[in-house]
């Protein structure tokens, strides 16, 4: 929790559930990423947190934008983002969404199979293209290599396929997964790609862009490496597949830039015991899976906690949200051990919730409206 958001929740004590966001410190890890990594041009993950105080400090730091949607598109438009430093980076767009990307100017677009490959020519005709690979994704703690991209055979074929269809066949990307804690997965996918990189110029199309994806790691409960540590494989990797000759280069982070710049500020509704003899309690906070924290689902996601009993006595607990939905709980095997004076009313503090919270949050499941959000 950064001094700024800490200053707030105490002088004003915000109705809960609410976000709390430093825009300053998404200004402070823009900076930090740009600094190890010079060479990538950073597209931020617009679907991480798309609220407008955050794309607008972005555009004025010279970021570009990876979007999901058309919707996320126009938001980055309306946020003074130019439509040429925008990428529409879903492989599976609606052929409305195609056709009001292109007329707005986004010019760049991912694909992954044929079907996707051939609406981009009939309605972004002449658009730079690129093809997402299937990588390793092991090592992340929210994978993403079962729902999209292609092998190297088909990836191969699908960019020479590209060319004959009048687009231009610009890179390849990859993404080995969220919240990746193993710098070897950027490695080996750099170094699939370098192979087809290679077997593409022997065929005579020159690709000219890899697509890093994100995944970058912020802290949660426990440690991570330092972003510099991935910087460095990724450089060292980078020069070991292509030489001096070296790509452009685009990296997609999203929780890296806005995930430890939020906090999610919460009241504890109940806490109880299923049975006399049950050792653990119950914690039920007026926030839960279906209220912002998605990301708890298979308890994946960690995230550190504060309470106003900190310091005190502590016993093993259950997180629970407050519908009357059996799979609205966070985390019950994970060993979260939280003060024995923690009662009803108290306010705890959920760290590092900046991403993917806001953007995972249901409308009024139960008749419980979605949380509020400050951006300072």
């Amino acid at each position: 929790m950064t001094p700024k958001i800490a200053h707030f929740l105490a002088e004003h004590a915000p109705a809960t559930p609410c976000l709390v966001v430093d825009v300053d410190r998404v200004e402070a890890r823009y900076r930090s990423l740009h600094d190890v990594l010079p060479l990538a041009r950073i597209y931020y993950a617009v679907k991480a947190n798309p609220a407008e105080a955050i794309l607008r400090r972005l555009v004025s730091l010279g970021s570009a934008f990876d979007a999901a949607s058309w919707e996320e598109i126009r938001m980055c438009l309306d946020a003074g983002a130019q439509a040429q430093d925008i990428s529409f980076g879903n492989t599976v767009k609606k052929v409305s969404a195609i056709a009001n990307a292109h007329a707005a100017g986004v010019t760049m677009y991912a694909f992954d199979c044929i079907e996707e490959l051939e609406k981009l020519a009939r309605h972004a005709p002449g658009s730079r293209v690129y093809c997402r690979l299937i990588v390793e994704n092991e090592g992340a703690e929210w994978p993403l290599s079962r729902k999209f991209g292609t092998t190297l055979d088909s990836a191969r074929d699908l960019m020479l396929r590209a060319r004959e269809l009048g687009l231009d066949p610009y890179g390849l990307s990859f993404h080995v997964g969220s919240q990746q804690t193993t710098t070897d997965a950027y490695e080996a996918a750099i170094a699939r790609v370098g192979m087809l990189f290679t077997d593409l110029a022997a065929a005579g199309l020159n690709l000219r862009m890899v697509n890093l994806g994100g995944g970058f790691p912020i802290r949660y409960r426990e440690d991570v490496p330092e972003i510099d540590r991935f910087a460095l494989a990724i450089s060292h990797a980078m020069t070991e597949h292509f030489g001096n000759d070296l790509p452009e280069m685009i990296v997609e982070p999203g929780r890296f830039i806005v995930g430890d710049a939020g906090v999610v500020s919460s009241e504890v509704v109940l806490v109880t015991r299923r049975g006399l003899k049950d050792d653990t309690r119950w914690v039920y906070l007026d926030i839960g899976r279906f209220g912002g924290l998605a990301e708890t689902e298979g308890e994946s996601i960690r995230y550190g906690i504060r309470t106003p009993h900190d310091g005190g006595a502590t016993g093993k607990v259950a997180i629970a949200g407050p519908t009357c939905d059996g799979a609205d709980i966070m985390y019950e095997k994970a060993p979260y051990a939280l003060p024995l004076d923690l009662a009803s009313g108290d306010r705890i503090e959920l760290l590092s919730t900046g991403a993917y919270v806001s953007t995972y949050c249901s409308t009024r499941f139960n008749g419980f409206a979605p949380l509020t959000e400050h951006y300072i």
